[in-house]
């Protein structure tokens, strides 16, 4: 595996910064769990199996940020990621997905991304014998008659054609180009429950390799035939073999699995019939993964034992407490989250780099509708999605959204009538749509 750039924790709290607001605390310990993988892979061979990741639980309401801080981290650090919700796992025996599709999964992610990498690395080369194709359909071969030698023209040809498409002089021109689809493997899902999941890739591939490619001619510009043929050629030069080898590496090195609704699993200390047993039974399906176990996928065997685990949950009811004992050990990394308000409303709104107002403006500046965020009126914005939060549920920096999109209705309508137009989003204009509306305490339940 290709080595990663090795973040400081400080580094990477600076980059979390730009995407999230606050919670400081969380952000240092996921910090400090990314840099430990840095720190493991300098330490003695000998000692580099014992470390294990110190594996997080972030508790806090919805809408707070516990996955973005996840989700941020894993593409900071290139790792494969997989975001999956507890509740929807269901212990071995009765009806649902079985835990070890979480590993399967992440292997799925990290062969795409890996092989993602790999086409970038080949895209030079694919682009040459893309452009080697287009020359051959624009100058079609012809076998030469017994006895004749071409004239040397035919070279001077092609070069010829050759700078015309480098200049784009040939763009608006179409060729017939041939490009191959992949053969589809058929189901076995006769043969076991998870169907081709288990088997390995030499199988898949025979299989594949006895079907056969189909091919499909199409006319097309140059400029997408080109970019057809540059894929095609990418897909040839990239060694799959190489890719899933350094994909199931890249998971085990640096794999990142976020556990959401953890709480909803959790199992009541007071009762442990009924819902609670089931629940129990996930907690315990999950206990060997989090743990590290090997887990068979087409990719082939995968450990878990450095995947990094970030649980999340509200624990309105239950506490961390309540899930076993076993289970709570392997997540040592306890940090709590704090409910957002007004003043985190109004740094949501304008500070992240994808802040919701730059998405707002951008989106209407494709009408030609020029959106103009006055400081009184972002500030009213965040009043209004905070006293919401308190009066109804609190579904934390979400509720921005839906407030924005209320707000933004009917100028996103019109929108495309209006080109040109400059609208002003101040405190009297957010007032003017959203007063009466938040007052009403039923029809903001509903509609905010």
């Amino acid at each position: 595996m290709s080595e990663l750039r090795a973040f400081t924790p400080r580094e990477i709290v600076s980059e979390l910064d730009r995407y999230v607001v606050g919670q400081r605390e969380a952000k240092r310990a996921v910090a400090i769990a990314l840099r430990n993988r840095w720190r493991r892979r300098q330490v003695p061979e000998d000692l580099r199996d014992e470390i294990a990741p110190k594996n997080i639980i972030m508790i806090g309401p919805t809408g707070v940020g516990k996955t973005e801080i996840a989700r941020r981290l894993a593409r900071l650090s290139q790792a494969p990621f997989v975001k999956v919700e507890a509740s929807k796992f269901t212990e071995v025996g009765y009806v649902g997905r079985d835990v070890e599709s979480i590993v399967r999964d992440l292997t799925e992610v990290a062969v795409n991304l890996v092989a993602e990498e790999e086409r970038r690395a080949v895209r030079t080369k694919a682009e040459e014998r893309a452009e080697e194709r287009v020359l051959d359909a624009l100058l079609p071969a012809t076998p030469p008659a017994a006895g004749f030698t071409p004239p040397p023209e035919g070279g001077e040809t092609r070069e010829k054609l050759r700078r015309l498409l480098r200049q784009g002089t040939l763009d608006e021109r179409e060729i017939e180009v041939e490009l191959q689809e992949a053969a589809a493997t058929p189901s076995l899902s006769i043969f076991t429950p998870q169907g081709v999941e288990e088997m390995g890739p030499q199988f898949k591939d025979l299989l594949g390799g006895l079907l056969p490619r189909r091919t499909r001619h199409k006319r097309m510009k140059i400029p997408q035939a080109r970019e057809a043929f540059a894929a095609e050629e990418a897909g040839r030069l990239v060694d799959m073999d190489r890719v899933r080898e350094l994909a199931v590496q890249r998971v085990e090195e640096t794999g990142i699995v976020f556990i959401d609704e953890i709480d909803k699993i959790a199992s009541s200390a007071t009762q442990r019939s009924g819902p609670d047993v089931s629940r129990e039974g996930v907690q315990r399906d999950l206990l060997p993964i989090v743990e590290g176990s090997t887990v068979q996928t087409k990719h082939g065997p995968v450990r878990t034992d450095h995947v990094l685990f970030i649980a999340a949950g509200a624990f309105h009811v239950a506490r961390p407490s309540d899930l076993i004992p076993e289970l709570q050990g392997r997540f040592p990394i306890r940090v709590e989250l704090a409910s957002l308000g007004r003043d985190d409303f109004v740094r949501i709104l304008t500070e992240p780099r994808n802040s919701l107002v730059r998405q707002y403006r951008a989106l209407l500046e494709t009408e030609g509708v020029k959106l103009d965020f006055r400081e009184d009126g972002v500030r009213a914005i965040a009043e209004i999605a905070w006293r919401v939060n308190e009066r109804t549920d609190d579904i934390g920096a979400r509720r921005l959204y839906t407030v924005l999109e209320r707000l933004l209705e009917e100028v996103s309508f019109d929108a495309p009538d209006r080109a040109g137009a400059e609208l002003q989003v101040d405190e009297a204009f957010v007032r003017e749509r959203l007063g009466t509306l938040v007052q009403d305490e039923d029809l903001s339940r509903y509609i905010l």
